[in-house]
């Protein structure tokens, strides 16, 4: 087959800057994958990776985490997004910290954003290879409900890739990859609680489809928590996730606990770095 390594990203709004610190050990020590799938704040922070941008997802969340135009309840008044789009998706990736497009479009990495389709309720896994001419795919991964305006793309409503496909895992196990790494935002143990349906069917009633895939989703994570525990637990898979707690709001704007959360995938990584290594040259 044409990829060997599979790296998988969870979201999980600023927790995913813990993702962000594992990336920039990777790249720091040439780790390299052959395919990443991204969900949610996995896909919009994990883009760096294929841009070969150490540091950048946590530059611009530190500098702009208080600024009222980037994103929370300012943004969610004057716009309907919690995540301004104007801000986050112009001026923050051409402006104000530039994405290295270019790197992006020539680094040999398949970067896969993981968005939910509103009138199938399934996921859509979009090879995006161009992330100037795909961002609003990024943007629809990152749509989080409730608090975000569906993405319409080509005709197709979309939002938050975490409501069918949290940890696309089953996905590469469906696809045979030889190694796969599974990074995580939360400790060891967590699991989903059900939610109530009622607040889905009252504002996605439209989206039958939807409504019953995230009445279902909790399940869906559970499981695949399951799956991956009993893997990792046969030495198949590599899994990086949270060694300790940190309280966060989805939307945190205490640069502290951002760069806390950051640290913490860093020492996480580089703790495991030799074990990483040794898995994807064996």
């Amino acid at each position: 087959m044409e990829h060997k390594t599979a790296l998988i990203l969870e979201g999980g709004a600023m927790r995913g800057l813990y993702s962000a610190g594992v990336l920039d050990v990777f790249m720091q020590n040439n780790i390299n994958v052959d395919v990443i799938y991204g969900v949610s704040a996995g896909a919009l922070f994990g883009l760096n990776y294929k841009s070969r941008q150490i540091g950048r997802a946590l530059r611009y969340n530190l500098k702009y985490a208080n600024e009222k135009n980037y994103m929370g309840l300012y943004s969610l008044f004057t716009t309907g997004n919690i995540m301004n789009k104007d801000f986050c998706f112009n001026k923050l990736v051409y402006e104000l910290d530039k994405l290295d497009f270019e790197t992006y479009k020539n680094y040999p990495v398949d970067f896969y954003a993981v968005v939910t389709n509103l009138q199938t309720g399934k996921p859509e896994y979009i090879k995006i290879d161009d992330a100037q001419k795909d961002m609003e795919y990024f943007r629809a991964s990152g749509s989080m409900p409730f608090v975000s305006i569906p993405v319409e793309i080509n005709g197709n409503f979309y939002l938050d890739g975490a409501i069918s496909d949290a940890v696309p895992f089953k996905k590469a196990l469906d696809t045979n990859y030889e190694k796969i790494i599974v990074v995580l935002t939360r400790p060891l143990g967590h699991n989903r609680k059900k939610k109530s349906y009622h607040p889905y069917k009252l504002f996605y009633g439209k989206f039958p489809n939807f409504v019953k895939t995230a009445n279902n989703s909790y399940k869906k994570y559970n499981e695949t928590m399951d799956l991956i525990e009993k893997y990792e637990a046969e030495n198949k898979i590599i899994v990086l996730r949270p060694s300790k707690l940190i309280k966060m709001k989805r939307v945190e704007k205490d640069t502290n606990k951002l760069q806390s959360i950051y640290d913490l995938g860093v020492l996480d990584c580089t703790d495991k770095l030799d074990t990483i290594k040794e898995y994807i040259n064996s």
